[in-house]
């Protein structure tokens, strides 16, 4: 029997997806947050989801291991998309990219006098594509959590991090300097999969694009 794989990742991204499945008719059998299975049924026989790190989920979708994938634009970009096909903005998982520094360091002033400053973030690629286009010299310090620390260590001047309220930056006494995007999840699917699931596949992206609307 042809099946689809849904990869998805833990947290607010799994939240706000839920009401997108049961609008196609998708009801996951378990909530991830209290279950330990990293492959979950639901009330459809030939749909499951598979739950990953976020990261990952392009990845996933581009080897054909998940049929479907949700991902934030942040992942994709660093992720490049290769093989994937993105037909549809959820609209869902809202933040921006930014870039923030610490109270008092001015950042404006930095870059005017053409210094070199020294980023922390853990979206290299996407990091090096902006200030490259401002034409700002900067070194990268890849780090994989807890960006606003970096700052306040001395490790770095200033960090490129999601940012949704704002309360963790404030938190750590750091402000953001500079908006870089808007990022909201996608919905990516595997180039193969839709040619050869195409049946199963196009209900579930048209009912998507419905609960978007």
């Amino acid at each position: 029997m042809n099946a689809i794989t849904i990869a998805l990742s833990k947290g607010r991204i799994f939240e706000e997806t839920l009401p997108l499945l049961a609008a196609a008719g998708v009801v996951p059998s378990e909530n991830p947050e209290q279950s330990r299975k990293l492959i979950i049924g639901t009330n459809r026989p030939d749909v499951r989801v598979v739950i990953v790190r976020a990261s990952d989920v392009p990845t996933y979708v581009q080897y054909g291991a998940a049929d479907l994938g949700i991902a934030g634009k942040d992942v994709l970009l660093e992720h490049g998309g290769t093989g994937l096909y993105q037909p549809l903005d959820l609209k869902i998982a809202k933040c921006r990219l930014c870039v923030a520094a610490p109270v008092g360091f001015d950042y404006a002033a930095a870059v005017r006098r053409g210094a070199r400053l020294r980023i922390a973030t853990k979206y290299i690629q996407t990091a090096r594509e902006h200030f490259a286009a401002k034409g700002v010299h900067v070194d990268l310090i890849k780090l994989y959590g807890s960006m606003e620390l970096a700052p306040l260590a001395g490790l770095a001047d200033a960090i490129v991090d999601l940012v949704s309220s704002g309360g963790t930056l404030k938190a750590n006494n750091l402000v953001e300097v500079e908006e870089i995007m808007q990022i909201s999840s996608r919905l990516v699917v595997n180039q193969a999969s839709l040619k050869i699931k195409h049946d199963l596949l196009q209900p579930v992206i048209d009912s998507f694009a419905g609960a978007v609307q």
